[in-house]
């Protein structure tokens, strides 16, 4: 009976601190949450531009959003001169663009998602394997115009090539023409799947694409004796290759960030490199 009276006092308070910590959270309800948790992430991001970007962005946009299914991204073409503008007028989060900015256009916070080699294309027809660089220019300003004067068939050739204002057409300018200008009578067009069409139906033709959008419905040409592969892009050995960058306004925050940070993390430029580009740091 002595030990139960020594004890009586204790019962109160012991139930009373049970009881207290019944209330308290868990350890793992306690632990936070990361801040790219797809429970947690929600918001929308818009991006316009680059049409050769595009595609790239909206596999990137694909793979973020299905692990945040919360977010929404809204990817939209119109060309790099419209990433350019939008971005730097806040229309839109994320600019495209797949050239150098220009001098006299905004000067943007710029990101390289990826470099892309610049591929010139002909028709599967073609006997044509490849050409100098001084030989595509000639083409493209129209001073050489017949396939038999590069070692083909003597037949006319057809140009075709991207509109004014393309960061592709801006790329190839820059890289291979020089100050010289595609000729007046280019069949031109709004991206790189119509040019790459315009190719495939016209065994005369030659035009410029983005390495990625090669497929077996034309065929590229070696330039200056280098295959037009991924490997000679990231190598430097290939001889047209331009990057392709996310602009925006300011130093992104907050989501807009978060996802720029997964398109250049190592799972992103897996995805880069499986749609046919260089990824970054190669």
């Amino acid at each position: 009976m002595t030990i139960n009276r020594a004890l009586k006092p204790l019962l109160l308070p012991l139930s009373a601190l049970l009881l207290l910590f019944s209330f308290l959270p868990s350890c793992s309800s306690l632990s936070p949450s990361g801040p790219t948790s797809g429970s947690q992430l929600s918001g929308t991001i818009t991006e316009a531009g680059s049409t050769t970007v595009q595609p790239l962005a909206e596999k990137l946009a694909g793979a973020f959003t299905k692990n945040n299914p919360k977010v929404t991204i809204t990817i939209q073409g119109g060309g790099t001169s419209v990433g350019i503008k939008s971005a730097a007028d806040g229309t839109v989060d994320i600019g495209a663009a797949s050239r150098e900015l220009l001098p006299n256009e905004p000067q943007l916070v710029k990101f390289t998602l990826a470099r892309d080699g610049i591929a010139i294309i002909v028709n599967p027809k073609n006997t044509v394997n490849g050409l100098t660089k001084a030989q595509v220019k000639d083409i493209f300003s129209g001073k050489i115009t017949n396939w038999k004067d590069v070692g083909g068939t003597d037949f006319g050739i057809n140009v075709a090539a991207r509109e004014e204002g393309s960061g592709t057409r801006t790329a190839f300018e820059e890289l291979v023409m020089g100050t010289d200008r595609i000729l007046s009578k280019a069949v031109l067009q709004p991206s790189n799947g119509a040019l790459r069409q315009v190719v495939s139906g016209d065994a005369q033709s030659i035009s410029f694409v983005s390495l990625g959008a090669i497929d077996n419905s034309v065929r590229a040409l070696a330039i200056d004796g280098v295959a037009a592969t991924e490997q000679n892009a990231a190598s430097g050995a290939y001889p047209v290759v331009r990057p392709l960058y996310f602009l925006t306004k300011t130093e992104p925050t907050g989501l807009t960030k978060t996802f720029i940070d997964f398109c250049l993390s190592p799972e992103g430029q897996i995805i880069v490199r499986g749609e046919g580009y260089v990824p970054v740091g190669k």
